[in-house]
């Protein structure tokens, strides 16, 4: 089965997002950053996409969720 595009939109500092990050990894998910702190574009994109400015913000094949939120990672992963 082929595992659906994930993207995280974070910033440096965001525990997190560093948490989300280190989750993503440790179920073996490839995964795409953009560092909305540094990407005025990427932040727009993610505002428009998640209607939320805190960060992380996971476009999981075009489901987004806000926040570490295991339950919906896993069900968007299929895990």
């Amino acid at each position: 089965m082929t595992q659906p595009k994930v993207l995280i939109y974070k910033t440096d500092t965001c525990i997190w997002c560093h948490k989300t990050m280190e989750w993503l990894k440790a179920h073996k998910i490839k995964f795409t950053e953009k560092k909305v702190d540094h990407d005025d574009k990427a932040a727009e994109e993610m505002i428009e996409k998640s209607g939320q400015r805190g960060v992380p913000v996971l476009d999981i094949g075009g489901k987004i969720i806000v926040g570490f939120d295991e339950p919906a990672m896993k069900k968007a992963l299929k895990l």
